[in-house]
């Protein structure tokens, strides 16, 4: 079997393509190999069977317009072929996740304008309990600059007497 360069040789060698010194190559060895004439012989007839063709047809648009054209017609039909798949429902934790990312995003905004725009003290009282220290409540009274400390158990303390009624001095 013959390899595909020297197909392509012979078929150079057909078209006119080889140098004179190929050429002679060439000749002496279609003399040798009757295999390489069998092939020449066919492409010869190939080629006359189809050079009659190639005059005939005639596109009534040019070639870019007729390709442009097949790539529209294609587009087109995987448009169509999209808005035709069914869509798949979006599971309630994607929808879920959806509403509370932007929702999540404005509170924080919200709460960062709040501050920005009231700083930490408050215009009245506040009351505050201590987590070391349940048993204590403070109260700051930022307006008119005092602090009281209320505690709901006894002092461990010698430096306070309780009198008769439990109360201290």
């Amino acid at each position: 079997m013959m390899d595909y360069q020297n197909q392509l040789k012979l078929q150079s060698y057909l078209d006119g393509e080889l140098s004179a010194a190929e050429v002679q190559e060439v000749k002496e060895w279609l003399a040798k190999d009757p295999a390489a004439e069998a092939l020449l012989t066919e492409l010869r007839q190939t080629n006359e069977a189809l050079s009659g063709f190639e005059e005939g047809i005639k596109l009534p648009e040019s070639r870019e317009f007729h390709w442009s054209k097949i790539k529209r017609a294609i587009e087109s039909q995987e448009q169509r072929a999209r808005a035709t798949e069914p869509v798949a429902p979006v599971p309630w934790s994607v929808r879920l996740r959806r509403f509370l990312m932007p929702a999540a995003g404005v509170a924080v905004i919200a709460l960062v304008s709040y501050i920005s725009v009231n700083p930490g003290r408050p215009t009245n009282g506040s009351v505050e309990t201590s987590l070391a220290d349940s048993g204590a409540v403070v109260y700051h009274d930022y307006s008119a600059g005092a602090t009281f400390v209320w505690l709901s158990y006894p002092p461990d303390s010698d430096l306070s007497e309780e009198d008769d009624t439990g109360a201290l001095d």
